[in-house]
């Protein structure tokens, strides 16, 4: 499993024209899944997003947790984040969840973080989204379950 964690001051997702999730302070993630990712991964790479402290306190020190500071999520499937690159030109997304694996797994990741409490909007999995966003900072960061699970 593979999550990009940006923090925004705002961020949408607009499919076939209409805003389909809009936040404002919080985490816009990209989500993506592989062959073997289970819940109990999902869980742990939650577990690790939802206690990140990115936000800054009244020190301006990146100390407060997205909890913290009341933040929602816009959550967006992302497959291409198991792009391998490493031949050719055009990638390969073979290391990518099928959706049947894909989807499931994109749904309990999703009510997880609500039943943590935390507002999440969605886009569509599998459709053309059109994301925007205000990224603060900005702050990027790249979690991989390879790295975290250990």
């Amino acid at each position: 499993m593979k999550i990009v964690v940006q923090r925004v001051k705002e961020s949408s997702v607009t499919v076939d024209g209409k805003v389909n999730g809009k936040i404002d302070k919080g985490f816009m993630v990209l989500v993506g899944f592989c062959e073997n990712d289970t819940k109990a991964i999902v869980d742990k790479m939650i577990d690790k997003m939802m206690h990140l402290r990115v936000f800054e306190d009244v020190n301006g020190k990146m100390n407060l947790s997205l909890d913290d500071v009341k933040g929602s999520i816009l959550s967006i499937s992302q497959f291409t984040l198991y792009a391998d690159c490493r031949k050719g030109r055009r990638p390969s997304f073979l290391n990518a969840a099928k959706p049947e694996i894909a989807i499931p797994l994109y749904d309990y990741f999703n009510n997880k973080i609500r039943e943590n409490g935390i507002h999440v909007e969605t886009g569509v999995f599998g459709a053309d989204m059109k994301v925007s966003l205000i990224n603060d900072g900005p702050v990027t960061i790249i979690l991989d379950s390879v790295e975290i699970c250990k």
